[in-house]
């Protein structure tokens, strides 16, 4: 693609639109959040809303968490309101019984499971604190990853309490927007246009940059999107690491849950309160997109030569895997 050509017209609005999540039943084939690892305690099942439908996670006595689709197939009870029994969930309405791969067990009377009693199985995976769930039958990419060996650094994950009433994608338009980034946040770059130097996939871009953060300090960053609902930054600021995962959830379309996770290196100088110097930062940065993504109403119009790398990541969006394999499960 030459990127060029989506900021040549002025009169192209709507030809990089992405689709809405939800959009002909599908969603983007994405790792999203649901929950923070401390709210799911072994022996505890929780259901969220997630897609178009609803979802349970469950920490059986293996202490692995398993998201599953939430209706009992044999008269529909949400299974958020079972008990987990070893490393199974029981129905509370007749007490059918499933295991983490989703395969029901055995009935409440002791006749046979019938074949066809199946939940949906999830892709799940734990990283830094937050429980993912994949939108799909199998994950097409892995998590994120800081520089560093988890046991080196000092990590702390949090939800992000502000509304964002919009679909994850709209989010991480940000950051291929170079314009957003200089005037909204402050960020002055040493190279003019960094988001050339992209390193591009069909599941995350890339790229690195140095510069001054809104206060003069000085910066030097590598940033991206994985999928479509995972910021990632990782770097130096006045020459001190640290790192920051901001991903989002998709509880609903056209709605984002927020969550962030921030690291920096155990052997830091007074390591805990540079963490939390960090989320302080991160949650001022957060906050002055805050009524931005309140009211927007996204429409990639007129573009400039200034938004190259805006344009290429809105065609990504459009070229990105879409699908619902749960579709039947969850709603």
């Amino acid at each position: 693609m030459q990127p060029t050509d989506s900021t040549k017209s002025n009169t192209g609005q709507g030809r990089l639109q992405p689709p809405a999540e939800g959009a002909d039943g599908l969603f983007s084939q994405s790792w999203f959040p649901v929950c923070l690892s401390n709210e799911l305690v072994i022996g505890q099942v929780r259901g969220f809303d997630f897609l178009d439908g609803r979802i349970v996670v469950m920490r059986g006595e293996s202490g692995v968490a398993q998201a599953l689709s939430a209706y009992c197939p044999h008269l529909g009870a949400d299974l958020a309101v079972g008990q987990v029994m070893g490393n199974e969930i029981r129905c509370a309405f007749h007490h059918w019984r499933y295991d983490c791969s989703g395969r029901c067990t055995r009935t409440g009377t002791g006749h046979p499971a019938p074949r066809n009693a199946r939940l949906f199985q999830f892709p799940t995976v734990e990283k830094y604190g937050v429980i993912y769930v994949f939108n799909g039958e199998s994950s097409l990419f892995d998590l994120p990853a800081f520089p560093f060996p988890e046991n080196e650094l000092m990590v702390r994950s949090e939800r992000i309490e502000i509304p964002m009433p919009v679909d994850p994608w709209v989010i991480c338009c940000n950051t291929p927007d170079i314009q957003h980034i200089r005037v909204v946040h402050g960020v002055t770059f040493d190279d003019e246009d960094p988001g050339k130097s992209a390193q591009w996939t069909d599941h995350s871009m890339v790229y690195s940059f140095s510069g001054k953060h809104a206060m003069g300090e000085k910066i030097r960053f590598d940033v991206g999107i994985y999928g479509t609902s995972i910021f990632y930054q990782a770097g130096e600021m006045l020459g001190r690491w640290f790192g920051f995962i901001a991903p989002m959830g998709l509880p609903r379309p056209g709605c984002s849950d927020g969550y962030l996770t921030i690291a920096v290196r155990r052997d830091e100088p007074d390591a805990e309160e540079y963490l939390q110097s960090i989320i302080d930062l991160e949650k001022r940065v957060v906050s002055e997109d805050a009524d931005i993504l309140a009211t927007i109403r996204f429409r990639p119009g007129t573009l400039t030569p200034a938004d190259q790398t805006l344009a290429r990541f809105l065609r990504y969006l459009q070229l990105y895997p879409r699908a619902h394999p749960s579709a039947d499960y969850i709603r």
